[in-house]
């Protein structure tokens, strides 16, 4: 059953997205593009890096978040704005809680 506290909520739906984008988008993407590394690298190190995020939540859930990790990478690769995939992170995490009845925390 998900919690869908306050607290939860704005963990979900605000805190998480901000800080886990912030990382890998702002801060490990951007690391890896400035190199000019092959785009497998640049959009799979960061994808793989977010699905490790949470192992805490069992292998289903890194399996789960592997792909739209992989999308988040896509937006921040087109359009090199961090808040951009943060937003795009929020509205799947809203889905899942919505539609799907699945947590990814």
């Amino acid at each position: 059953m998900l919690d869908h506290s306050a607290a939860s909520l704005f963990r979900l739906l605000l805190l998480a997205p901000l800080l886990e984008e912030w990382i890998m988008r702002a801060g490990l993407q951007e690391w890896l593009m400035r190199r000019r590394l092959h785009a497998a690298l640049v959009l799979g190190v960061p994808a793989l890096a977010f699905s490790l995020l949470h192992v805490a939540s069992g292998w289903q859930a890194m399996v789960a978040v592997l792909l739209p990790g992989l999308a988040f990478g896509l937006v921040y690769r087109r359009w090199r704005d961090w808040r951009l995939c943060a937003l795009v992170h929020a509205l799947c995490n809203g889905f899942a809680l919505s539609f799907c009845s699945f947590s990814t925390y």
